[in-house]
């Protein structure tokens, strides 16, 4: 049996996460080790407004997991999640074997909101004064007028 590397995205329902954040994020790991799994990682991502109420909740507390496990498990791995009172929302994607070791090191590392990073840095560059981007308010109201 084919043993295939996930990603696994759950969205929790916060006010159960708040009470018993061990419990609840536990359940994650004992749910794939019932299923003859191994978790790679697991871990906090964020706690975030829903865009959409999800079974009535408009709060959710992100959970990263890496996992391996029999390809021929994950249907009924699925299940285990879908019954479950704590997990409003997941998601599994297939990793290819090649970027494995790379994403899990990052996601250990803890660099998930690289990306807002980035843009945050760029925000706070300057624009050069000769910049063909930048437009002067003489230019701005020429156009407006002519």
């Amino acid at each position: 049996m084919a043993q295939n590397v996930y990603e696994g995205l759950f969205i929790f329902d916060s006010d159960l996460y708040a009470k018993e954040p061990d419990n609840v994020s536990g359940q994650v790991t004992r749910i794939i080790e019932q299923f003859g799994g191994e978790v790679l990682l697991s871990r906090l991502w964020d706690e975030r407004k829903l865009a959409y109420p999800i079974k009535g909740r408009r709060r959710g507390t992100y959970w990263l997991a890496y996992l391996k496990i029999d390809s021929l498990k994950v249907k009924e791995l699925t299940r285990q999640f879908q019954l479950s009172d704590s997990v409003i929302r997941f998601l599994f994607l297939h990793v290819d074997p090649r970027l494995v070791e790379t994403l899990v090191e990052h996601a250990r590392a803890g660099h998930l909101h690289a990306g807002e990073q980035q843009v945050d840095q760029i925000a706070e560059e300057e624009i050069p004064t000769n910049s063909p981007f930048l437009v002067k308010e003489s230019e701005e109201e020429t156009e407006e007028t002519g």
